[in-house]
């Protein structure tokens, strides 16, 4: 365990007994319980964090058994349970936040990442067009790039590049955005503006075998005969067994 995990967890256990030891004259007025609320599910998303999934749901239930419509206490147990991949009991917890906070937008966010790793993209679409409106949220870029994805999902190409020039335009330094894009001009033929944000993409993230295999296909479309051949190793010696290594191999 690393130093900054062990103070994590020894801030987590220090918070544990200030809630515990809360008197029953605090949770008897409405401020104080909602305090205890508050404090309790800090402490599970505390938990939560170091990938203490048993140990987050003991403080969230206390909080929920404070006020069961508690918005933040529901969403973070949907998280607990979207990690524990408990997709039901997280579906249902991310409802009844959303019933007691409907303009959450960070819970229709992280709802709608949910729903996409659900496979249900249309209603994920929804909520991130929802979040979107948003124009304070902090994440609003995140928000356009999962747009973009999702769109890419439903096959509506043109509005999935917007969205995602939309999320490159808020925060220029997204990995994905800008792979998504470049592979999108690739497939367009704007190959000196699909190089642009492949380089770009590059300077921000690790290789994955689909990047490896675009940035060997640029290569070869600018006459760079060195780097094609180097990336189609890279390719060859990270990735052997995926399905851009064997395309690799049939466009040589």
């Amino acid at each position: 365990m690393t130093l900054r995990a062990a103070l994590s967890i020894l801030s987590l256990a220090l918070l544990a007994g200030c809630v515990s030891s809360g008197s029953s004259d605090t949770l008897a007025s409405r401020e104080g319980r909602a305090q205890a609320g508050q404090a309790y599910v800090q402490l599970g998303l505390g938990y939560l964090q170091q990938g203490l999934t048993e140990q987050a749901k003991v403080p969230l239930q206390k909080a929920l058994d404070l006020d069961s419509q508690d918005a933040a206490a529901n969403g973070a147990l949907a998280l607990v349970y979207q990690a524990e991949d408990e997709p039901e009991l997280a579906r249902t917890h991310y409802q009844k936040a959303l019933a007691s906070r409907p303009d959450d937008t960070r819970l229709r966010n992280n709802y709608g990442s949910f729903l996409y790793a659900q496979g249900q993209y249309a209603l994920a679409q929804q909520m991130f067009a929802q979040a979107a409106i948003d124009t304070l949220y902090p994440e609003r870029s995140r928000v356009f790039e999962s747009l973009g994805l999702t769109a890419l999902r439903l096959g509506q190409r043109e509005q999935a590049q917007e969205y995602l020039v939309k999320a490159l335009r808020l925060n220029q330094q997204q990995p994905r955005a800008l792979l998504e894009m470049a592979e999108l001009s690739y497939e367009d033929r704007h190959y000196v503006p699909a190089r642009d944000y492949y380089d770009r993409f590059s300077q921000l993230s690790d290789h994955s075998a689909r990047s490896l295999l675009l940035g060997s296909r640029l290569a070869s479309v600018f006459d760079e005969r060195n780097m094609a051949t180097e990336l189609g190793l890279q390719l060859q010696r990270l990735y052997p067994g995926t399905p851009e290594y064997q395309q690799y191999l049939s466009e040589q």
